[in-house]
């Protein structure tokens, strides 16, 4: 059995002694505080020198590591040197090893852990490794050193490392020379909230550093907060959870039931007596350690999460829209080109809160956050795609500062460039266009208004989609091909089409597959049209040539069917694609030109995948998966989304406008000597 002493210059309150194994080994650990009182350190060490394995010093650094520099402190130097026969440690090598593996492993387990957040750190210069990889998920920092070690409020408290280093550099000399317990205020006294730093831990997000500093300088209420420290005992973890603290970050898996988390100098006490070396383990032997023990971080919730937050990106389909936000209103004064032009240079903006949306299998809420581009499709389409991946990376940014775990791109922003890829590479939350939902819509709404039209369900369908190399045209074509096995497919890139044409051959033995680079051949023998083009000028179907009663599913936005040229032909039903009536109560706090409750394909596949706890990215690209267009039917039944009623031009389709609708595409069939259609029940 390995017997180890942990010498704490804190309280004695918090003294403890467990005994645990690890790696095979019997450890017996024993603590002891002496509530700031150096020379009582000293003299433990002494009695305890030869008959432990290992000594730790919890709370007394002989060296502070700092950057690059060293900054001794002569009386605790003094202090460790006690020791002629037993190795004393100070955890220094565990900060730089383990400490800063347990927050990479945190972070895997939740990538928003630190990631734009504001954290405070309680003592840089003792936790500098600590900081150091705290500082790569680029968050806010705040070091509260100058307070807590010297209370010296008039003092700007270091933002950076940088900052941190400069002033350890002008105040560690110094203070080196004077007694330990000024560096060490905690040891002064634990019993009572000391309120010097009261409104860096308010401001805080998360706070990290050494738990007797949190415990002396936190304040009672930290609802919602996140703490990253080494050695809370199961009685101040449970009064964490009463203060409202949301989620604990410890840096090992508990060692033992008593006392499940240990400090700094205690563990790497164990390091030294395990492995039997002389004095501080180095580095690789620390990293060796750490793996053969398999260590990890502990992440605790001790209080619920907040509710499941997703972020939606908009933007204005034309110029005219942006005057409609009264912070722009003033635009409509100015030449639409000019506004157009320079809005496209706007950074993403917040514009509402989404809420009321909640599942009806979990009966939780999903919450949402809405942001908008400034960019019109023109302005995108004329730009290269790099414009708006910088302001859709930045959006991402945005979303997860205000605590959203995914983000989905609305209209153009999911087709520009590579649809999306390009922005989950570079951004820490989930992405997603919306197409596989979109997809699933879209079809559902097809057959709907096919069935309408036919008066039931027909023996025989053409469908023509427009669009169909594109992310949403091409697995529409495919399932269509798997459902009426007769396609035509309509696309500019001939070499693009032939591709497609083969995998649908593939796919589908027996279905019929045509590829073109224009419709107008096609159209008049079409029952189903689904036209999902980024074209912004020119006819993209010529609603002549259509045949009589034939659907027209309409995906793209703007869309492709104007108003104007529908009316030339009354007896075609023209539908927007798929909309969706999320469940609950949706709120989304600014006009989205729809029905309420109801949302666009796109939006609700990100609620939905918020709904049902999926935060990685989902749609990408410009292939979309099958099974997960198939996923999106589960899910959607699962969680209780319902299909938006039909709507032609923003009106709802209704059983007049059908009647109406057949009885001219039945008097145009007879005008042009074509059979009558009837479609089965």
């Amino acid at each position: 059995m390995k017997r180890i002493v942990s010498i704490s210059l804190g309280s004695s309150a918090r003294d403890y002694r467990v005994t645990t194994s690890i790696l095979g080994q019997t450890i017996e650990l024993e603590r002891l505080g002496v509530d700031g009182n150096t020379a009582r350190a000293a003299e433990l060490i002494r009695a305890f020198d030869g008959r432990v394995d290992a000594i730790g010093l919890g709370g007394l650094t002989p060296v502070f590591r700092v950057g690059r520099a060293r900054y001794p402190h002569h009386e605790a130097i003094q202090i460790a040197a006690e020791a002629r026969r037993t190795p004393v440690v100070d955890g220094g090598v565990v900060k730089a090893t383990l400490e800063r593996w347990a927050i990479a492993q945190a972070v895997r387990k939740i990538p928003s852990l630190l990631r734009y957040r504001r954290v405070l750190m309680t003592s840089g210069i003792e936790r500098y490794q600590l900081a150091a990889a705290i500082s790569q998920y680029e968050p806010e920092m705040r070091f509260a050193d100058p307070l807590i070690h010297s209370g010296l409020a008039f003092l700007p408290v270091p933002r950076s490392l940088e900052q941190l280093e400069l002033y350890a550099a002008t105040t560690l000399p110094l203070t080196a020379l004077l007694p330990y317990r000024i560096l060490h205020p905690v040891a002064l006294g634990q019993e009572g909230h000391d309120r010097r730093a009261t409104g860096l831990f308010e401001w805080a997000q998360v706070i990290a550093g050494d738990f007797a500093f949190i415990r002396r300088f936190a304040p009672n209420d930290l609802t919602g907060k996140t703490i990253i420290t080494d050695d809370p005992s199961p009685a101040e973890i449970e009064e964490l959870r009463e203060r409202g603290v949301m989620t604990l970050v410890t840096m090992t898996p508990p060692i033992s039931t008593e006392r499940p988390f240990l400090a700094a100098d205690a563990i790497e006490a164990i390091m030294v007596a395990l492995q039997e070396t002389d004095g501080q383990p180095g580095e690789a032997d620390a990293l060796d350690f750490i793996a053969a023990a398999g260590w990890t971080p502990t992440v605790q919730d001790l209080n619920p999460r907040p509710l499941p937050k997703f972020a939606f990106v908009i933007h204005p389909l034309r110029t005219s829209l942006i005057a409609n936000d009264p912070r722009f209103s003033w635009t409509r004064f100015l030449p639409e080109r000019v506004v157009e032009r320079i809005a496209a240079h706007m950074p993403p903006l917040y514009l509402s809160r989404i809420r009321g949306i909640r599942s009806i299998a979990t009966g939780q809420e999903a919450e949402g956050i809405l942001l908008s581009l400034g960019t019109t499709p023109r302005e995108m389409m004329r730009r290269p795609p790099s414009f708006t991946y910088r302001r859709l990376i930045r959006a991402a940014r945005m979303a997860e500062r205000m605590g959203a775990q995914l983000m989905g791109l609305g209209a153009f922003t999911s087709v520009v460039g590579d649809a999306g890829i390009t922005v989950a590479q570079k951004a820490d939350i989930g992405i997603t266009s919306g197409n596989s939902l979109t997809v699933a819509a879209t079809l559902e709404a097809a057959k709907q208004a096919v069935y309408l039209m036919k008066g039931g369900r027909p023996d025989k369908v053409r469908a023509v989609v427009i669009g169909a190399t594109g992310s949403i045209g091409a697995v529409c074509a495919r399932l269509l091909a798997q459902a009426v096995r007769d396609v035509v497919l309509i696309a500019p890139r001939p070499e693009r089409l032939l591709l497609l044409k083969q995998q649908i051959e593939q796919e589908t033995p027996g279905a019929r597959v045509i590829a073109a680079t224009h419709p107008d051949a096609y159209v008049g023998d079409a029952d189903l049209i689904i036209t999902t083009t980024s074209a912004l000028t020119g006819k993209v179907i010529n609603v002549d040539k259509l045949k009589p009663g034939a659907v027209i599913c309409d995906v793209a936005r703007p869309p492709d069917v104007k108003e104007a040229d529908a009316a030339r032909r009354p007896d075609v039903l023209i539908v927007e694609s798929g909309e969706i009536v999320l469940p609950g109560e949706p709120d989304f706090g600014f006009d989205i030109d729809m029905p309420p409750g109801t949302a666009y394909a796109c939006l609700s596949e990100t609620a939905l995948l918020a709904m049902d706890g999926k935060f990685e990215d989902y749609t990408l690209g410009r292939t979309i998966e099958i099974d997960r267009v198939k996923e999106m039917y589960r899910l959607w039944q699962k969680h209780g989304l319902k299909l938006a009623g039909l709507r032609s031009f923003g009106v709802y389709v209704t059983d007049e406008m059908i009647a109406e609708k057949r009885r001219l595409a039945e008097e145009l069939r007879r005008e042009r000597g074509l059979p009558h259609e009837i479609g089965s029940a």
